[in-house]
Formats: C-alpha cells, structure tokens, sequence
C-alpha cells in the first residue's frame, strides 16, 4: 500500500491557526525596513504551500485580493480549505497535491509571493528539493519567498530529546493503542529519565524545561512538531546554499522585533555582528548570539537597494491601525535581553494618537503631524516595535479595504456559523490590515447576534447561551465548570457588557464588526 502521507503525521488533525507572518502586507514592512526592492505587482499572485487547515490562505485571499493558491497533501485539509474559499467567494485554487506532484505541473503561474510556514523542518530532503524547483521555475523576479523553520544552535541541545522520544513510539508503543496515547507513553517515559538523575538532563536542564513545556501541550500540535518521521533543524547557512539553486537571496526576517538590535543585542554584541560583512556569517553569527530556535526568513529573487528618498515616501504615506483596546496595550515589550520597559513619554502620545477618531488608521505622515513632540525616528521606531508586539499592525489603502470587504464579510459570517459549535478557529478576516484578527469563540458569538439583529449585550449574551445550551455546553471559570444556566448567563452577560465597551469599537474601526 502507498503511503501517500510520507510519514508525516495525518492521525491526528493539525491546528486551526492563523500566521501574521504570511501576510503580504507585514511581509512588505519588513522589507521595506531593510531597504529592499521586491515585485509589486499591481494583482498579487500569491502561493502557500502546506496549508493545514487553510485558514491563513483563505483570510489573507479574501482580506488582501488577488489571485492566491494553496496546495497540501491531506485531503482533509484540503476539504477544510475548499470550504472556506467557497464560503469567501475569493479568488482562491485549492489544490490536493504533493510537493513533487506540485512541481511537475505546466500550467502553474508565475507567483508573486511564495511562502510556506512550519513546513521545511518537517519534510524529506527530496521535498525540500521539489520546494527549491517550484521557486525556481515559479517565483517572478523580485518575487518573495518565506520559510520559517527550526535552527541550530537553538534546538541542538534538544535534538537528543525528540530522537528519544520518537524511538519510544518506535519499539514500545503499540500502533494499535493510537498516536495520542503513544505521545502520552514518550512523555512519560522521557520523564521518567530525568527523574531518574540522568546525566543528560543534568548537563542540559534547558532541555528538562522543554520537556514539561512539550507536556502541557495540546497533543495535536505535539504530534506535528515532534513526531513526523522527518524532523531536521537546519543551520542558516545550509538554508542559503539550497535556495541558491532557484536563485534566492535573503532579504529580511518575517519576525518585526528581530529589526530592533537594541532589545536583543548588547552594545558589544551589535558591534560584533555589524563587522561581518558576508550576509550568510552575519545571520550564521547573530544566530549563534542570540541562540537562535526558529527562524522566519523572507529571500528575494533579485533584490535591490531601495533608495533611501524611496524607502522615506514609502514609509510616509503607509498606514497603520491599533489592533488591541488601548488600555490593554503593556508598556514593555519582551526581547532576547529580557523584558525592556518601553518610554512612556514615546508610547504614551503614539498609543493615544492612535486610538483617536475611533481607532480609524493614519498614515505615519499623519501620526507625526498628532506627535510634533516626538522625533520622526521615535514614531517610525516605536510603530515598528509595536507591530512587532502585535498591537499595531500596517493598514490597507481605503480602495483595497473596499474592495476586499465584501469577501471578508462572507468568510467571517461562515465562521460565525462554525463558532456555533465548534472554538477552533479564533480569527476573523479585516480589509483594514489585509490579515486575521484574535476573536475568541464567545465574542464570534457576540458578533453573530449582532450583526442579527440583537443590539444589546443582555441579548448576546442570551443567544450565546441558547446556542451553547442545546450542546450541552457550558462555561469554565478559575478551572471549574458553572452548571446552572444562572451561572452562565451571568458570566457570558459580564463578558458581552466588557467587549461592547472595549474591544467592539476596535473591531468596528478593522471593519469586522
């Protein structure tokens, strides 16, 4: 029989997350940071491969525009991802392929944008080898590629864990007794070793700390990360020298806060790392620096220096849009230093800047006109720390939120649906920020009887708990579930009464609600 799964894991299903570093519009933040031309074309062509559940693809189709594809290999993914396309009514292809079917298709487009998060640390050589040949015969000049993936020196130390592990569902654990159950039996028997004063715990207690971490894990995730028959940490420099052969430079990473030196580096280390003037030794250093785990990397086929009188006119006229209820923002942010306290005379005014006229969002040229105290650098700085925090995020322009509401509307209204019964998705689509949204299942809810009619939180409250009460479901509190009906509607009322205060205007001004 073919193993069609390439022993990657299919018992269990994968996660229904969202990934803000697949948006083109942040991908465009970091590179324009670094002064890096890429293509812009004027109708995105935009390519996932390994989708999982296909909930990026679909809210970045429906809330940016243009034409996206997706692939994976798990029909049942793909099943998920087709649905959710229908449901936007985007310009979305879903294809149930492998990576090699992929790569031997003649009538795939030249893409924009080709991206793939938590995928090549998890795949064959022979897979990486047939991503490596769909950028190179696909991706335009000036076209981006995004790779996120596990590196060293950050998990060498933990490699010998996961081999261990893995060995244990090997030649103890039944197959027979189910992948959840076997994980479980790994743990253990992991745990078992540290507790028995194993030298390697002793030598490497970081590792002991990942173990109980691991543990606390949903198991669908554990199963993803730990257990796939292919599991390969890879060195930055090895990285470039496979995305050498479809003519691949790197550009930037994908992750805001790495651009900040001064949250991550010491003084010393920044001056170190500035001296190495070959890119793969300075990023192979930096890595080594900060003990870097995980990497997210956008290369560019073809980049330019973009001149700085351009990169300034392009920073001016971007917008942006506070993400989260003002007072909820934290005036500290957490680098590879540990935990910075952030100026309040910088972050104060910006925050409150751009909370006014409803959280409606304002070009930086329009933030430094509200801020005539703060210097350009300080705006430009702290916005870029703030998206990188996930407060902030940059905004579309007024024609593509237009433009891309209506399927917005329609992928958010089928997930309103899935809220109903199901919390696995906790994002919604905005035509602001071209990207998803947190919005727990409770506050779907919310919304639901909102936008059907019901104008008060009493009333969503109320119709949150009858569709929870036919379900035989119930609210949790401090760990404990609240039996009488008196109890929930009472929780669900004081959490409706707190989203219409806090966080409804937020979502209002991204145009979800």
């Amino acid at each position: 029989m073919t193993d069609w799964s390439s022993g990657y894991v299919t018992e269990l299903g994968y996660t229904h997350g969202y990934y803000s570093q697949l948006k083109p519009l942040l991908m465009r933040q970091a590179l324009r940071r670094q002064g890096v031309h890429h293509s812009t074309a004027k109708k995105l062509r935009y390519l996932e491969l390994g989708f999982g559940q296909g909930l990026s693809l679909n809210i970045h189709a429906a809330a940016t525009g243009g034409e996206f594809w997706g692939c994976d290999f798990n029909p049942t993914q793909v099943a998920n991802a087709q649905e959710l396309a229908a449901a936007s009514g985007a310009n979305v292809t879903v294809l149930d392929a492998s990576f090699e079917e992929l790569a031997l298709r003649t009538d795939l487009p030249t893409f924009d944008v080709i991206a793939l998060h938590g995928i090549w640390s998890w795949i064959s050589d022979a897979n990486r080898r047939h991503i490596v040949e769909i950028a190179r015969r696909h991706l335009a000049v000036g076209g981006v590629f995004y790779v996120s993936y596990n590196t060293t020196p950050g998990w060498s130390p933990a490699m010998p864990l996961r081999h261990l592990m893995t060995l244990h569902t090997e030649f103890v654990s039944g197959k027979a007794s189910g992948l959840e159950t076997r994980i479980d039996a790994a743990l253990g028997f992991a745990q078992s070793l540290a507790d028995g004063n194993a030298a390697y715990f002793r030598a490497n207690p970081a590792v002991l700390k990942r173990l109980k971490t691991i543990t606390a894990q949903p198991r669908a995730y554990v199963a993803h990360e730990y257990f796939n028959a292919d599991w390969h940490p890879m060195a930055f420099s090895d990285m470039a020298e496979h995305l050498s052969e479809a003519k691949l430079s790197f550009a930037a990473s994908a992750h805001l806060l790495d651009h900040v030196d001064a949250i991550n580096l010491t003084p010393d280390q920044q001056k170190l790392l500035h001296g190495q003037s070959h890119p793969v030794l300075r990023e192979s250093v930096r890595d080594y620096l900060v003990n870097q785990q995980f990497r997210r990397d956008l290369w560019v086929r073809g980049p330019r220096p973009m001149a700085p009188l351009v990169q300034a006119e392009l920073a001016q006229s971007q917008s942006y849009a506070l993400v989260m209820v003002r007072e909820n923002i934290p005036l500290k942010v957490q680098g590879l230093l540990g935990e910075i306290e952030l100026q309040p005379a910088v972050y104060n005014p910006l925050l409150d800047a751009l909370a006014t006229k409803g959280y409606a969002a304002k070009t930086l040229g329009e933030l430094r006109q509200l801020l005539p105290d703060l210097s350009p650098q300080q705006v430009a700085e702290g916005l870029l720390i703030l998206s990188g925090m996930g407060c902030v995020e940059p905004a579309q322009t007024p024609e593509a939120v237009r433009a891309a509401k209506p399927a917005c509307d329609r992928l958010n209204a089928h997930l309103f649906k899935q809220a109903m019964h199901s919390g696995d998705v906790l994002y919604l689509a905005s035509p602001v920020t071209g990207g998803g949204i947190g919005v727990n299942r409770f506050q779907q809810l919310f919304l639901k009887a909102l936008k059907g009619g019901k104008k008060t939180p009493p009333e969503w409250a109320q119709e949150a708990w009858d569709t929870l009460f036919v379900q035989g479901q119930r609210l949790t509190k401090e760990g404990k579930v609240m039996e009488t009906p008196e109890e929930n509607l009472t929780e669900l009322r004081r959490q409706a009464a707190e989203f219409e205060a806090k966080s409804l205007p937020v979502l209002r001004s991204l145009q979800v609600a």
